[in-house]
């Protein structure tokens, strides 16, 4: 049985393809992803709170390196697909970030199952979130595509909107702890599925919208969109068995991996490699790999992570 929240991401894809008026205003879409980006990081400080800092150290160097490296990897992969440096290592450097959403979805299925996963789980996404793009960053300049302004890049990738609101939850939550973050707690926790809900009736529309683009670029990326998330996803799985996570933790670990950001990385990658497409990533990413998660990929990846386990 699919999540209840992903019939509200078919019903905005729906919507965009019958050309509805449907449309939810941008205020709202900002206040929705600010929300679940800071409940997220909230929710992984209260845990972490509870746990001695010390022993989640491998957990987040793996799961920064596994980040880190999956775009050196692809960025031959694409230049192979006949894709321009600029386009590898834009595309590559969203592959390499990850996708809250994907992970909030992931972790509302395996609840829903009765599937435990590691509490701190929300760690994993703010720590992988920008080693990915950073690597893209670095492949550009192997590439000697254009000198980067470091400056501005770095400022962007470690306080983007994104990357802060994650990492301000986290040291909130850790501060506070549960005792602390009782107060918020009907504000940040309950409502929490029902505004991921509204969240993906939006990028369903946005999604939606992409599928145009689908037909632009062709073969290539409906290639990269559906055959890198699994093969990811199978990385992922294997990384997080070696770290000796439950069978949950494997799986968020794998969707994690197979994810693509669609926040972070475009922005980021605007600033660093401005000459690539940037309708050709984010067409790939959210138009295709996203909606690919979300309906088909995540059951997968948690049949996939029962299996190994």
């Amino acid at each position: 049985m699919i999540d209840v929240v992903v019939f509200f991401f078919l019903l905005g894809v729906f919507a965009r393809l019958v050309k509805s008026d449907l449309r939810l205003p941008e205020a709202l879409y900002e206040t929705l992803s600010i929300y679940l980006l800071l409940a997220i990081g909230l929710k992984g400080g209260i845990e972490l709170s509870k746990q001695p800092l010390l022993t989640l150290a491998p957990q987040v160097a793996g799961t920064m390196l596994l980040s880190f490296t999956i775009p050196f990897a692809l960025y031959p992969v694409l230049r192979a697909l006949k894709l321009s440096g600029a386009d590898s290592a834009s595309v590559a450097a969203h592959y390499g970030s990850v996708s809250v959403v994907t992970f909030a979805v992931t972790t509302a299925a395996l609840t829903r199952q009765g599937i435990a996963y590691e509490t701190h789980a929300p760690l994993w996404v703010a720590v992988m979130e920008a080693p990915g793009v950073v690597a893209g960053i670095l492949l550009a300049r192997l590439s000697q595509l254009k000198d980067v302004r470091w400056g501005a890049l770095l400022h962007e990738v470690l306080f983007g909107k994104s990357v802060l609101l994650l990492l301000g939850g986290l040291l909130i939550g850790l501060v506070a702890g549960v005792e602390g973050t009782q107060p918020i707690e009907a504000v940040f926790v309950a409502p929490f599925k029902g505004v991921l809900a509204l969240f993906l009736l939006e990028l369903g529309l946005v999604a939606g919208a992409r599928l145009a683009e689908v037909r632009r670029f062709g073969l290539v990326v409906i290639g990269v969109g559906l055959l890198v998330p699994p093969v990811l996803a199978t990385v992922g799985a294997l990384v997080g068995l070696a770290m000796g996570l439950s069978t949950g933790g494997v799986a968020v670990m794998a969707a994690l991996a197979a994810s693509a950001s669609y926040i972070a990385a475009p922005t980021a990658m605007r600033i660093a490699v401005p000459e690539a497409n940037a309708a050709l990533s984010i067409t790939a990413a959210l138009g295709i790999t996203f909606p690919f998660n979300i309906v088909f990929g995540i059951p997968l990846y948690i049949r996939l992570a029962t299996a190994l386990s």
